[in-house]
């Protein structure tokens, strides 16, 4: 069963708000620039200040951005919508206002599909996603008791996509959190660094019996920034619902803060409703119009995505369930493989992508782009490997070379000498030789210690120095022992 799931008569209902930071060169209503910095309100300008009488003019990149995402969580993408003002107090917020859109959003009624461990397939529908801009960040001194405001984050450009209630467990919202954020690491809107806020996560949660028709109260765990710790909260905010129900406690509409190092969700404030925000259309903006021609250009530059890319790979390349996902879960490894398998198209190559290359990767902290093996390399090595032109060994040793050192691999093979040796005539030379020289170990072959064969073997590869082909060399002392 489920993470969580301990309570047979009670389900929880969840919906995920993920707020996508984009990738644009600045910010949505500004010039200034959309990078990080450290140094505090670097990057601000009146605009993303909020200095009065500024007019905002829209990153047309954004909008590029969302119908992008849109197509890719198979949203409908809206002619025309619009910006409204929604309106809240808070330090890092200078407008008083945060420009979003409320009753007009760009995408609509979309979905993501997941994969669940049981190897099953879900449906997970997108109501909704919509461009808004970002605020500042308040930061708190505890040595000064004091609060500092750095808006170098306000005006940042961001895609909120808002999921229907249809998540069921803690397990199916990690498993839709990764895909979602592999669609956007694919279409390049968004590194989705968790860690740095890139990638962000409102999770609303809300338990009732199982016969019960209509959703509970529920709470929306704020801003937790990995997929353990969602799952964590997840996990105890349905422990702690279903056992407040149980004796006859209200479940309070609120907005929780997940203490990771308690492992406890705490309150945070009383969560707002559409009206507290007082929405209103922004009169400084324009409606945003997009044509089918648009929507074509995007839908033409598209790349091909997790999900299809997935089943792809095992149609075409005949990869297990396991191998695929390891493959598309990461946009460069995805790369890497669809190049290798251009070069080298082979069972071999696949195992030696997997086992080796992300080995040495991980082992020497690089990413796969950097790796001087490249798929070109990988697969002129594998082909040497498979036509005989050099054994296990040798191919290892290329392996270490290329990684190290550069290089290609028919030119390494050459210059350390790693050439098998071909010819069936010299191994059976050396076989027999070896033979002639053990007597008392074939006697004891033939009498029934079959487990000597291994020595055989390797004391024919000893005396080619590593050179001999290893499946040749037993073809021949099977029949020279048989």
């Amino acid at each position: 069963m489920s993470q969580g799931y301990k309570y047979p008569d009670y389900r929880m209902d969840i919906g995920i708000e993920v707020h996508v930071q984009l990738n644009t060169k600045s910010k949505i209503f500004c010039s200034c620039s959309n990078s990080l910095t450290e140094k505090p309100n670097d990057h601000i300008c009146p605009v993303c200040s909020g200095y009065p009488g500024v007019l905002p003019v829209l990153n047309e990149q954004v909008v590029n951005f969302a119908i992008m995402a849109g197509l890719g969580t198979n949203c409908t993408i809206a002619p025309v919508s619009e910006f409204d003002r929604k309106h809240y107090f808070y330090p890092d917020l200078p407008k008083n206002y945060q420009v979003t859109q409320n009753d007009r959003p760009i995408c609509e009624n979309g979905y993501v599909m997941i994969r669940l461990e049981d190897g099953s397939e879900k449906k997970i529908r997108i109501n909704r996603i919509h461009i808004e801009e970002d605020a500042g960040k308040n930061i708190h001194s505890d040595i000064t008791n004091e609060s500092y405001v750095d808006l170098n984050r306000t005006g940042t450009p961001l895609l909120e996509v808002v999921t229907e209630p249809d998540i069921a467990n803690a397990d199916e919202a990690k498993a839709y959190l990764k895909a979602l954020r592999s669609i956007m690491q694919y279409l390049k809107v968004s590194e989705c660094n968790m860690e740095e806020g890139s990638f962000r996560a409102d999770t609303n949660l809300s338990v009732r019996k199982l016969d019960a028709k209509e959703l509970g109260t529920r709470c929306e765990l704020k801003n937790i920034n990995s997929f353990k710790f969602i799952t964590d909260a997840i996990a105890y905010e349905y422990d702690r619902q279903v056992k407040a129900v149980k004796v006859g406690e209200k479940i309070v509409q609120e907005t929780r803060l997940w203490d990771s190092k308690n492992r406890v969700s705490k309150p945070m404030r009383s969560k707002e409703n559409l009206a507290d925000y007082r929405y209103c259309n922004d009169p400084d903006l324009s409606l945003v119009e997009v044509s089918d021609d648009m929507v074509q250009r995007i839908k033409d530059v598209m790349p091909e995505l997790p999900y299809d890319k997935y089943h792809r790979y095992i149609k075409e390349f005949g990869l297990s369930e396991y191998e695929s996902t390891i493959m598309v879960a990461d946009f460069d490894l995805a790369a890497y493989f669809d190049e290798l398998m251009t070069c080298h198209n082979s069972k071999s190559a696949v195992n030696w992508l997997l086992r080796d290359v992300l080995g040495w990767v991980k082992e020497a902290k690089i990413s796969i782009q950097d790796c001087t093996i490249t798929p070109e390399k990988l697969g002129q090595l594998v082909k040497l490997l498979e036509d005989g032109t050099i054994n296990n060994k040798g191919a290892r040793i290329v392996f270490e070379e290329i990684a190290e050192n550069g290089g290609e691999p028919a030119a390494i093979v050459e210059s350390k000498g790693l050439k098998q040796i071909g010819s069936a005539d010299e191994l059976e030379a050396v076989a027999v030789k070896v033979l002639a020289d053990n007597q008392a170990q074939v006697e004891k072959y033939k009498s029934g210690k079959t487990n000597l064969f291994g020595f055989f073997v390797g004391t024919c590869m000893k005396a080619t120095q590593g050179k001999g082909n290893p499946k040749v060399f037993q073809e021949i002392l099977k029949r020279l022992l048989g």
